[in-house]
């Protein structure tokens, strides 16, 4: 058997991603969202969580995307108070103070604790948490709150990962109907593997903080009317943490 975790990302983006990915749980096979606590509509999202204990929420860690939640973190911010861009994080991840960032992310992930819910894992806005320079922040984070982290690539040999491995692919022209039924030949029986998602519905305040919006329409169609192939199952055990 393989057990799958169908992560939906950007929980509390806007209020109809929320929606999107409340209806991919309760009508299809999404069983895990992971949600930014810097967003409009993050307070939102909290609430759906609370009423919803089957979907299981982590942490969407954000550093390339709205504002930080300290105001004294200089080294993540540009100019005008917001977090840098993805592609300068990227391209400079050194002029990122690790220091900044562990107390930033430890922000984040202990807001979260404030509303009494306790966070089944970790992943990242734009997969930053993957980033090679930051992996002692990672590796701290993952101590101090014990929780696992999305398996983002081979510098996670050794570490607590939510799954053996992971697929980012089900997202821009790779969203397709029978994307879910193609899983069969491409996961070893005995394995774990998470899957990206990133479904919602459309508002005004996604069309106006994000560019990728009508693909989460079709994830949203998709993810609520697919089916897992025989031999795959979903996995709701999330905190029996892969090492």
């Amino acid at each position: 058997m393989i057990e799958v975790l169908i992560n939906a990302d950007d929980f509390g983006l806007t209020k109809a991603v929320n929606y999107g990915i409340l209806d991919s749980h309760k009508y299809g096979i999404v069983n895990s969202t992971t949600i930014m606590m810097n967003a409009k509509a993050t307070e939102h999202a909290i609430e759906i969580a609370k009423k919803t204990p089957s979907l299981k929420v982590g942490i969407h860690l954000v550093l390339t995307w709205g504002q930080p939640l300290l105001s004294d973190v200089p080294s993540l911010v540009d100019e005008t108070g917001y977090f840098k861009k993805q592609g300068e994080v990227y391209e400079n991840p050194d002029d990122i103070s690790l220091a900044d960032l562990e107390r930033e992310w430890s922000a984040q992930i202990e807001r979260f604790l404030e509303f009494g819910l306790r966070p089944t894992h970790f992943d990242s806005h734009h997969h930053v948490h993957g980033i090679k320079a930051f992996l002692p922040v990672i590796q701290n984070l993952s101590e101090k709150f014990q929780l696992p982290m999305r398996n983002a690539g081979e510098h996670f040999a050794g570490m607590q990962t939510v799954t053996d491995i992971f697929f980012d692919d089900f997202y821009g022209d790779s969203v397709v109907d029978d994307y879910f039924q193609n899983l069969k030949g491409r996961v070893t029986d005995g394995t774990s593997v998470e899957i990206m998602t990133h479904p919602a519905y459309l508002d005004e305040d996604l069309l106006t903080v994000s560019s990728y919006n009508d693909k989460r329409l079709k994830e949203t169609s998709i993810l609520t009317n697919s089916k897992l192939p025989e031999g795959f199952s979903l996995r709701f055990n999330i905190n029996e943490v892969k090492i």
